[in-house]
């Protein structure tokens, strides 16, 4: 892998690799973004088509995510062992494989293999984001890995406004009419007819998305891509061979957290609505708002930083902003508290664009594994929102996400302050 040393006042987005790099990696993350913010309206599928609970329907999250956590070391050694091309060529063919299986599985009425299918969607992604995150992060000057990654965001998030929009029109329907007819169905011959003819609407997208998915892993098998690592922090001992420094391991907990957080304000936003009574029709769509303020916090990230502030003061203030927000969900109801939290997608947005590239800062040879250790912080989505369902009950819906959202923008906080580009080399120059 070559290293790229480069100056921390360049003015060149992707010095010296070029624009070309960047705009596959950009149309890479559209896809991604397409595929994993289906997951919100998901849930909402899922729990009438199947008859679910919100510990059930919430396995669609927990499954998609706790694979980012099996999959990763393993994918790791595989992306170290195929190289960049051919690992991004290998993780969309994954990621076909497993949009083609859950929707044959969900169109079948089949839960157990839908969930197969969403384990091996995000093994695929696992592998992506153990190559591509690294390429963006370093493919140009250090001090703007944070605008190349709020490119992506914006790339992921507009896929992410479009694809809740495009399976709440084209598949979920007019989901209270169904619901209401399989409670009102006089018997379970009824029930299933109305669930079966509900569930047929899947088929066609998620095989289209298939093909679509199988096609960008033809191209990017032949697409020329640089392969990338972290160069070594200057003055550090054995930075080329120290993997587990204390920027990274806090850097896995604070994206494991933040994670947690991203999917509290996008898939379960449209569970939290309906606690308040909010017809589905409308929750719905509430995961396109979140993503939708996910955009504005890109493009404002974009702009701003570094020319105004740095990455880490950015993240700072998202932090103060996300602990705004929640305390105010919590205080008010209905729209109001849905609106503060889709709002979180602001605050939100470059959060993972920053704690990325802190953590791997020095990882050298151990890029691609340092890379597989953050990803596996990814699980955070599906350990907090089922820790969010099960305690809901007994403290309150919003008294629990508030619980749950706020300490964990603390320790986000503490993380920007303490290894931010101020508080790094201090502390690890140690051998």
């Amino acid at each position: 892998m070559a290293r790229f040393q480069a100056s921390t006042s360049s003015g060149t987005l992707t010095a010296p690799y070029g624009p070309g790099p960047l705009g596959v990696a950009a149309a890479i993350f559209f896809l991604m973004g397409f595929v994993t913010w289906l997951n919100g309206p998901l849930i909402s599928f899922v729990r009438v088509a199947f008859s679910l609970g919100d510990v059930a329907a919430f396995m669609v999250p927990l499954v998609f995510y706790v694979s980012y956590f099996i999959f990763s070391i393993p994918a790791s050694f595989l992306a170290r062992s195929l190289g960049l091309r051919q690992g991004l060529s290998g993780a969309l063919l994954l990621c076909a494989l497993g949009v083609a299986v859950f929707g044959q599985f969900v169109s079948m009425r089949l839960y157990g293999g839908a969930l197969t299918g969403l384990l091996i969607l995000g093994a695929g992604l696992s592998l992506m984001q153990v190559v591509i995150n690294p390429l963006v992060s370093l493919l140009g000057p250090p001090d703007r890995a944070a605008q190349r990654i709020a490119i992506m965001g914006v790339c992921n998030k507009c896929a992410g406004i479009l694809a809740p929009i495009v399976l709440a029109t084209v598949v979920m329907g007019d989901i209270d009419h169904v619901a209401q007819s399989v409670q009102s169905a006089p018997d379970a011959a009824t029930r299933n007819a109305v669930l079966n003819a509900f569930v047929q609407a899947i088929y066609a997208p998620y095989m289209g998305m298939a093909v679509l998915l199988l096609m960008a892993s033809v191209g990017v098998a032949f697409c020329p891509l640089p392969n990338l690592q972290a160069p070594p922090i200057p003055g550090l001992p054995d930075s080329g061979t120290r993997i587990f420094r204390p920027h990274l391991v806090f850097g896995i907990l604070t994206m494991f957290l933040y994670v947690g957080v991203e999917v509290m304000a996008g898939d379960a936003i449209g569970t939290y609505g309906q606690q308040f009574g909010l017809p589905l029709s409308q929750t719905k769509f509430f995961t396109s708002l979140t993503l939708a303020a996910m955009l504005f916090g890109y493009l404002l990230g974009f702009v701003i930083v570094p020319r105004i502030i740095t990455q880490e003061r950015f993240l700072e203030l998202s932090c103060i902003g996300g602990i705004g927000l929640t305390f105010m969900a919590f205080m008010t109801g209905g729209y109001v508290s849905v609106g503060c939290v889709a709002l979180l997608g602001a605050a939100n947005a470059m959060m993972m664009p920053t704690i990325f590239p802190i953590a791997i800062r020095g990882a050298g040879p151990w890029t691609p594994l340092a890379s597989a250790l953050i990803v596996m912080g990814y699980s955070g989505g599906a350990i907090v929102p089922q820790v969010y369902v099960a305690l809901k009950p007994f403290v309150g819906f919003q008294a629990m996400f508030a619980l749950l959202v706020i300490p964990s923008y603390l320790a986000i906080l503490f993380y920007a302050r303490r290894y931010g580009q101020t508080g790094l080399l201090p502390l690890d120059r140690t051998p």
